[in-house]
């Protein structure tokens, strides 16, 4: 194909003028498709659908899903194209003597003990999917934490015995593949479509505590005891003809999915050796928790690489399906707390090693909310809940840093396109690119303090326009038009921008 180039000039202030840096996107050079890039909305939002204003919880479906623009050009919300439901154990039926310390944390159940199922369960839960499926977004996830507690050994929804093996009854995997399967079908039949059910969360942890000192919802599960459940939800949805897909394994650390020791280690290899990629429900997707595999530029970028080199062996997709700043990572070395754009570059950089070295398809934060300040410290949230009283029946909402550096992303890298290769040449300047058929789409992550000077060439395509977004210290996504090709265009310090080209 005969080489083109569309440049982009993004200069400096005069203040900061120095020699320009080339960034090179080659079209021909192709790597991942993506499927999506989403978020979670458990905990907190069962409270917040049921009892808060309507005006804020309308603000946070907007941040979170809208595409729409402000008459700025800037874009009202980041545009997620999937989104996560937690299905509830029963947990919040228990109360207090689910030994569930945190109530906010305690899921309600579809499902009664005596076998009858109450649809108006999870509501808050459901006026958060529902408004995600009104916006438009590509993919709905349900994903369990805990089998029903009654279908579990010691009749909690957590473990209580250090053995890391499920906590699932022997004889009810049945009966968790029917409940599960049900759940999809009802409300599919609203209209309400689960694209992917995900049966167990992060197998690798024992979720063992004392009772009455338990944070949340959990279950360990085995490599054998993971293929088992997959056969028997694979069973259930083949009866019902259900139009859905399995997503396993959503390992608690990245490395468990090619190596590390213990009962649900080697994942990918024991899955695929398993069978479970012959089920018809399962489609060839790996899911793992980027959580623990952030400390370091070197570090985190040679766990992608290794899973990514594993996961293609074995003709598997990688999906990033949860990540906050759980472990120290995110404060690079610094002592203190950080700012709020700290956290979001930490973020920026950590989803773009996902996709640039683990050639990750999709990507999901968790959570979407939590109670915190929305200058510092904005580690786990994308908004910060600032609740009433200890009721949480009230309250007001921040967008933090965090959601408008996944919106970088989210809003522009729609599903379907397809990450080719971009260079910078420059440690502390971070590209990807992505294109589709009428777009190339560059997100640049500046690490650095100093503006950058970039001399921006893309090969293989032509463009007439383009347009930029730039989260910073002091903008949100803020929108800039390039007027022509040879526009001067700032790239700031500490700063994430995407440029969109047609």
């Amino acid at each position: 194909m005969k080489r083109s180039r569309f440049t982009i000039m993004l200069l400096m202030t005069a203040a900061f003028a120095h020699a320009q840096q080339r960034i090179t996107i080659d079209i021909n050079r192709k790597a991942q498709v993506i499927d999506n890039i989403g978020a979670s909305g458990a905990w907190f939002s069962e409270g917040i659908g049921k009892y808060w204003p309507s005006e804020i919880r309308e603000q946070m479906a907007r941040w979170l899903f809208s595409k729409g623009f402000k008459k700025d050009g800037a874009p009202e919300g980041i545009g997620l194209s999937a989104w996560r439901f937690n299905i509830g154990g029963g947990t919040a039926e228990q109360g207090d003597s689910s030994g569930i310390k945190d109530f906010r944390k305690r899921a309600e159940c579809f499902l009664s003990p005596d076998g009858k199922y109450d649809w108006s369960k999870q509501s808050g839960y459901l006026w958060f999917t529902r408004k995600a499926k009104e916006y438009g977004v590509e993919t709905l996830i349900a994903f369990s934490n805990t089998p029903p507690v009654w279908m579990n050994q010691n009749g909690l929804g957590y473990k209580t015995e250090k053995d890391h093996r499920s906590n699932l009854k022997v004889d009810q995997y049945d009966a968790y593949a029917d409940f599960l399967t049900k759940v999809y079908q009802h409300f599919d039949k609203e209209g309400l479509h689960f694209d992917y059910i995900s049966p167990v969360n992060e197998p690798q942890w024992d979720w063992s505590h004392p009772y009455g000192d338990a944070d949340q919802e959990g279950s360990a599960w085995t490599n054998s005891e993971v293929v088992r459940i997959a056969g028997a939800l694979d069973t259930a949805l083949t009866r019902a003809h259900a139009n859905t897909k399995i997503l396993l394994s959503e390992a608690g650390h990245l490395a468990y999915l090619y190596a590390k020791d213990g009962t649900a280690s080697h994942q990918i290899q024991a899955l695929k050796s398993g069978g479970v990629y012959n089920l018809s429900h399962v489609p060839a997707i790996i899911g793992g928790h980027s959580y623990f595999t952030d400390d370091g530029d070197s570090s985190r970028r040679s766990v992608r690489v290794h899973l990514a080199d594993t996961a293609a062996r074995y003709g598997l997709q990688y999906w990033q399906t949860e990540y906050s700043m759980l472990a120290d990572g995110y404060k690079e070395g610094h002592k203190g707390p950080r700012t709020a754009m700290d956290c979001a570059l930490f973020l920026a950089k950590v989803i773009h090693d996902d996709f640039v070295y683990g050639n990750a398809s999709a990507w999901q934060f968790w959570n979407s909310w939590e109670p915190g300040r929305a200058d510092m410290d904005t580690r786990y949230y994308l908004v910060a809940l600032h609740p009433k009283d200890k009721t949480y029946k009230d309250g007001t909402v921040t967008a933090v840093k965090n959601l408008w550096a996944l919106g970088q992303y989210s809003r522009f890298v729609r599903p379907g396109m397809q990450r080719v290769i971009a260079e910078s040449g420059d440690a502390s300047l971070l590209v990807s690119a992505y294109v589709s058929k009428h777009q190339t789409v560059l997100v640049c992550v500046n690490d650095g303090v100093e503006p950058k000077a970039v001399n921006m060439a893309v090969k293989g395509r032509k463009f007439s326009k383009a347009r930029y977004y730039c989260t910073s210290k002091d903008e949100d996504m803020g929108a800039h038009v390039v007027r022509g090709k040879n526009e001067q265009i700032e790239l700031p310090g500490r700063s994430i921008v995407t440029v969109v080209m047609e």
